[in-house]
């Protein structure tokens, strides 16, 4: 999940006076690397308490568009040997994106499965697709975002949801110009820690024995207590999650005997201002989280753990506060105007293909905090937010997470060529049994052990 970042893009990220955009280099990486069996979508559900009205909802939400123009966007056509490609602002949508879904049996899964599976198309504007399912028997209400991720991503399309919210309710927005959890300012750090695992291979997530050839994406979801820390623990909720998807995937591993091997989980961070004046597109960068081969290879004790997490924190510091491009440097060099696109996109898959043995092991993305009420005046708030993230191989296993009212809503998305609904299941089990065991430590475990 990745971003506009004005300061690096410069003019480039500047509408031309033809009203086009160069792709960033997010953006042109994803177009680059799509494949038509595992569509590059980030699904966003929303539960309400009860159904907003049909008209006023698609009138909001079309106002929020027009508030935020940069979401308003398609490719624009161009020869073989252009050297870039463009976003086209059209100012006004190409087509209706909501719908409104008949209630019954089943309609929230064919939701989901539409998802998972069909992109809204890149050469209409907007890349976005609402549909609003519900009400169900209790009266409540589900509002489904699918965005293409080419062209933005998660938080950037909430915020254009949140706008909507207020539209619909007439209140102003009451949202201050927080950032993102991973994106919050920090004091500079020391180097990220070495974590032993030098050029190595990381770990790869063990496949099921009984996986379906169809292809596509699996998902689940799961309401779970956000995870409690000690007193004045050196480590954020964002550390935790992280030490939970390493130590969810170790036992995986080791359970179908999979030898261990250091880890490194892809981050998002995400340093947007979360007000009116977000920027709308891809706007994070990615950073990797490295476990070693040796912290992977057993289940940790209480004093374990604790260690794991102080380690975890000193290194998730140091790494943002590391100034670094939003994919790395080599992305800015393979996505330089130099030659004709289609040359750069065949030499992109290619180093992908020939890089898939060192692609990082899984990604978290930690949205955190949902900042806006998401207040629908008579249908209500939002009672839960979840997301969840591309899960193309050779990952094939994406963690997303996002909080309300005290809960926190997790996501596992993953290739149906890696895992089965059954593993997902089992990995989600794992995964709550370690947050339960970091809520569990005292203030005085161990944090200073190796």
């Amino acid at each position: 999940m990745t971003a506009l970042q004005p300061a690096r893009q410069g003019p480039s990220a500047k509408p031309a006076a033809s009203g086009r955009i160069p792709f960033p280099v997010v953006d042109e990486i994803s177009r680059h690397c799509v494949r038509e069996d595992e569509p590059e979508t980030v699904h966003i559900e929303v539960h309400l308490p009860r159904q907003p009205d049909p008209e006023r909802l698609r009138a909001a939400f079309g106002e929020a568009l027009l508030r935020h123009p940069r979401i308003l966007v398609r490719e624009a056509p161009g020869r073989w040997y252009r050297r870039r490609y463009e976003w086209e602002l059209t100012g006004t949508p190409d087509v209706d994106p909501v719908g409104f879904r008949e209630p019954g049996a089943g309609a929230l899964e064919r939701a989901r499965a539409r998802a998972l599976a069909e992109a809204p198309p890149l050469s209409l504007s907007p890349p976005v697709r609402l549909e609003v399912v519900g009400p169900s028997s209790g009266g409540s209400c589900v509002l489904l975002l699918t965005l293409n991720h080419t062209a933005l991503d998660g938080p950037a399309c909430l915020r254009v949801l949140a706008t909507a919210a207020e539209l619909y309710s007439g209140a102003p927005s009451s949202t201050s110009p927080v950032r993102g959890p991973a994106g919050s300012p920090q004091r500079p750090g020391p180097p990220p820690a070495r974590t032993g695992g030098g050029g190595a291979r990381p770990a790869r997530v063990a496949p099921a024995s009984d996986v379906c050839a169809e292809g596509g994406n699996g998902l689940l979801l799961a309401d779970l207590p956000v995870p409690r820390r000690p007193a004045g623990a050196g480590y954020t909720v964002n550390d935790q999650l992280l030490v939970a998807t390493c130590l969810m995937i170790a036992r995986w591993n080791r359970q179908h005997d999979a030898p261990p091997r250091p880890m490194r989980i892809t981050m998002p961070i995400d340093e947007r201002p979360r007000g009116a004046e977000m920027p709308i597109g891809n706007g994070t960068r990615l950073v990797e989280v490295g476990f070693t081969a040796q912290e992977c290879a057993r289940e940790p004790g209480p004093d374990a753990l604790a260690a794991l997490l102080h380690r975890t924190a000193e290194r998730t510091r140091a790494l943002k506060s590391a100034p670094r491009p939003q994919l790395g440097r080599a992305a800015a060099l393979l996505t330089a105007p130099a030659v004709p696109i289609v040359m750069r996109a065949a030499l992109t898959r290619g180093l992908r293909r020939a890089a898939a043995a060192w692609t990082s092991t899984t990604l978290l993305s930690n949205i955190g905090r949902i900042p806006y009420p998401l207040d629908f005046a008579e249908a209500g708030r939002a009672e839960a937010v979840w997301f969840s993230a591309p899960a193309s191989m050779p990952r094939g296993l994406t963690v997303t997470t996002a909080s309300t009212g005290g809960r926190l809503h997790l996501a596992l998305r993953w290739s149906r060529a890696l895992l089965d609904d059954a593993a997902g299941r089992r990995l989600c089990d794992y995964f709550t049994e370690y947050l339960a065991a970091m809520t569990a430590l005292r203030a005085d475990s161990g944090g200073d052990g190796p």
